[in-house]
């Protein structure tokens, strides 16, 4: 992979900083106050047009993330971005999960999940935005209902399948995700996201097959995925991405 020049001192410092702390597989998805950052780099490499770079930077604070952000590519252009999530317990396995996003460009849309059970768990939740150009890295349809069920178990282990469809556009996009987050070794966890997509995209009907792996250290991590008709666009998409935590 060949990184823009401006990335280098960036990824030069997380290698650097790649300590090897150990941490236990059942802490790995809960932010310690010794590490409340998250920073993270990304290139985006498309089959057909010039590649993209992304940086975010979030803090996390009890139940609750704030994050900053910066896209460009030579095609769409630049966007920054800040936004919000927190988790409300609603009772012993209930919790409610509102988040916020604002971008440049006069971007602005919010979600709402609410999540039942443990260790079975059932989801359910709504987006909404104000349909403003906005490049998407959720990469599931942003205006759209979501339905989910899965399993938490011990040292951090969780297996999920969700569904993300769209409920206003009318676009028919419809994002399956069957996910499984693994410990490997008391210091590594392994995550896996098989997506498939379907709906009508820019140039016709969409119907492909992605998905993302991470390897999780316990101060950083490697992420690599294929996105074939990205955002359901023309272009397919290859993202590496790394992140460090401090």
């Amino acid at each position: 992979m060949h990184l823009p020049k401006r990335w280098l001192p960036l990824c030069a410092a997380l290698c650097l900083c790649a300590s090897g702390a150990a941490w236990s597989a059942g802490e790995a998805d809960t932010p310690s106050a010794e590490q409340p950052f998250k920073l993270t780099v990304a290139d985006f490499r498309y089959a057909s047009a010039p590649s993209g770079q992304d940086a975010n930077l979030r803090w996390r604070s009890s139940d609750s993330s704030y994050w900053v952000g910066y896209y460009h590519d030579p095609t769409f252009g630049a966007q920054s971005r800040v936004g919000f999530d927190t988790s409300i317990a609603l009772g012993e396995s209930t919790t409610l999960q509102p988040s916020l996003q604002a971008a440049s460009r006069g971007f602005a849309g919010g979600s709402v999940n609410l999540q039942m059970g443990d260790p079975w768990f059932a989801l359910v939740g709504w987006g909404r935005t104000n349909l403003k150009p906005y490049f998407n890295l959720n990469f599931d349809p942003n205006d759209a209902i979501t339905l989910g069920a899965g399993w938490h178990g011990p040292g951090g282990k969780t297996l999920s399948l969700t569904l993300v469809a769209d409920d206003r556009l009318h676009t028919r996009q419809r994002h399956w995700h069957a996910f499984a987050r693994w410990p490997l070794t008391p210091s590594l966890r392994g995550t896996f996201d098989l997506l498939r997509k379907t709906g009508d995209g820019d140039t016709g009907p969409v119907r492909a097959w992605g998905w993302s792996a991470t390897l999780d250290f316990p101060t950083w991590f490697l992420r690599l995925a294929r996105d074939p008709k990205q955002n359901f666009s023309s272009q397919d998409v290859t993202r590496i991405a790394a992140g460090l935590r401090f």
